[in-house]
């Protein structure tokens, strides 16, 4: 199995350094080096500032890719309006297994990010600095940062300065989440959406971006837009940190131009010359099949052109000898896992989508695939924060560039390969026991029961795909769509809920004996009339 990533890890550049720049003279640049690197910063207006970094196209680098010159005159504009001081928030939090590029930003070059954050927040006349982090690596080089400049939380200073430690968990880095944590709260979505750029840290206008976006920020104004724009690509001028891990011989952050072709990445890396896929973008991101990936290039355009994304920057190729379903299982139960346990299509929506995704592995069949999909379908844009937007992104990704995988496993007997556990989780992460067989088969083995409906008595009051969603969906007639379904394991207790409150008795389940021998643990068996009408009865 893939072992975790370590928090620094190897470190590559392409072309000229940029943000990496004296990474090859220390381990750490202190402020006398970083100004021996870097040179001096001279602060900008507001005007100046919100230019240059429209100037560029600068957009946010951990993975909505918001723009960065638009949010910061939302938040000069809504501060001036409400005549109070703005906030500025460093959000460091990078918490996937896959990701260490901000980790090693603020590990190695962490007056880099200072530097953009207080350009900033002198231009817009700031009064607290906040850096938001989860490590704690992190935390003390950025806690020394700010004692090497002189900057404290002290009540009187002009700028009070700080750091915000908060756990690591996936939902802890989505902004709602850091923001609730510098009020003094829980670091989980409130479970409302309200623009940071209105009402932030305690109520005040806040800009918040990734750590990246400030680095960049700060190499731009001190070479200038014309300078900047000479690396990379026109439309998406600069470079960028990438964590490549996954099936590679050497996991590594790479600062790249961007149109730099994707497979050069991998090759540096030495991941296999013919992957069977790679992931873009991290655990909320998308996969790109092996023909795509030769016609990929880093940009966030260009790979949301061939349907990958740039995402938090995170590269994840798998080779051809492990089964791409399985994997990305390990990785659908770690974002289930990872829910704040607030709202109901994360709560509940995500531990579904990874079920339904283990019972095709175990033979679900059919049915188990269009669960999976209407599963997924149904968490999108009804989350409290992002989390389950991104883990269905993933799950309707991986159902689409596996097709063959997919196909071998709902309609055969699987495709035969083991789960190598490529994909890194963190080191106390298991592999889905339905898999590698630590777990008892009760609730994720192969399904032993089916449910049918009978049309003769079916009158299509829908109540069968409102109990039973993992099998039954409803067509344009109002009638299930399906005569007859396996079972997930999962969902059995939910079966015979159905059948007993079925209004018609037009529902029956009956025990698939056919290799295996009967299991204590099923559900009754029934014959056909009799049965129905027994359990009809006990509504």
């Amino acid at each position: 199995m893939n072992e975790a990533l370590p928090d620094v890890p190897e470190v590559r550049v392409v072309g000229l350094p940029q943000l990496t720049s004296g990474f090859d003279l220390v381990e750490r640049l202190d402020l006398p080096m970083h100004l021996k690197v870097h040179g001096p910063l001279e602060p900008l207006g507001g005007e100046e500032l919100a230019s240059l970094a429209e100037d560029i196209n600068l957009k946010g680098r951990g993975g909505a890719g918001f723009p960065f010159g638009k949010k910061l005159r939302s938040v000069a504009e809504s501060a001036i309006k409400k005549g109070i001081r703005p906030v500025v928030v460093v959000n460091g939090s990078e918490d996937e297994p896959a990701c260490r590029k901000d980790t090693v930003l603020i590990n190695r070059a962490p007056h880099l990010i200072l530097d953009g954050a207080l350009l900033v927040a002198e231009a817009m006349g700031a009064r607290q600095l906040v850096i938001g982090v989860t490590r704690e690596s992190t935390q003390r080089s950025m806690e020394a940062a700010l004692a090497e400049r002189g900057l404290s939380n002290r009540r009187g200073s002009p700028l009070r300065a700080r750091v915000q430690r908060n756990p690591i968990r996936m939902v802890t880095g989505a902004a709602a989440s850091l923001i609730r944590s510098i009020d003094g709260g829980p670091a989980v979505p409130p479970g409302r959406k309200v623009s940071a750029s209105q009402a932030g840290v305690g109520g005040a206008p806040t800009l918040l971006s990734n750590a990246e976006t400030f680095a960049q920020l700060a190499i731009a104004a001190r070479i200038g837009p014309d300078r900047y724009r000479n690396t990379g690509l026109y439309d998406e001028p600069g470079t960028v940190m990438l964590t490549v891990s996954g099936a590679v011989a050497r996991p590594m952050v790479i600062e790249v131009p961007t149109g730099v072709p994707l497979r050069y990445v991998l090759q540096l890396a030495g991941a296999p010359a013919m992957p069977q896929g790679v992931l873009t973008g991290g655990y909320h991101g998308k996969w790109l099949d092996a023909a795509t990936v030769n016609e990929a290039i880093v940009s966030r355009d260009s790979l949301a052109a061939v349907g990958g994304a740039l995402g938090a920057g995170a590269i994840l190729p798998i080779t051809q000898e492990t089964c791409p379903l399985g994997e990305s299982l390990r990785v659908a139960q770690w974002l289930a896992d990872e829910s704040a346990g607030q709202c109901g299509p994360c709560y509940l929506g995500l531990p579904a989508a990874a079920r339904g995704l283990a019972d095709i592995l175990n033979g679900g069949g059919p049915a188990a695939l269009e669960a999976v999909k209407q599963v997924a379908k149904s968490v999108k844009r009804r989350g409290a924060c992002s989390h389950p937007d991104g883990s269905a992104m993933f799950i309707e990704s991986t159902l689409k560039a596996f097709t063959d995988d997919l196909a071998a496993h709902v309609l055969g007997n699987g495709c035969g390969r083991p789960v190598e556990g490529v994909l890194p989780l963190f080191e106390d992460g298991q592999l889905p026991l339905s898999i590698m067989g630590g777990q008892s088969e009760q609730e994720t083995g192969p399904s032993r029961q089916k449910i049918f409906v009978d049309w003769t008595l079916c009158r299509g009051h829908g109540l069968c795909a409102d109990l039973l969603p993992e099998v039954f969906e409803l067509g344009a007639d109002g009638f299930p769509t399906v005569a007859q379904a396996p079972v997930p394991r999962f969902a059995e207790a939910k079966a015979l809920r159905a059948v007993r409150r079925c209004p018609a008795l037009a529902l029956r389940i009956e025990e698939d004996t056919r290799g295996s021998s009967p299991s204590r643990n099923n559900l009754p068996v029934l014959s056909q009339g009799r049965g129905r009408r027994a359990l009809g009865s006990g509504r």
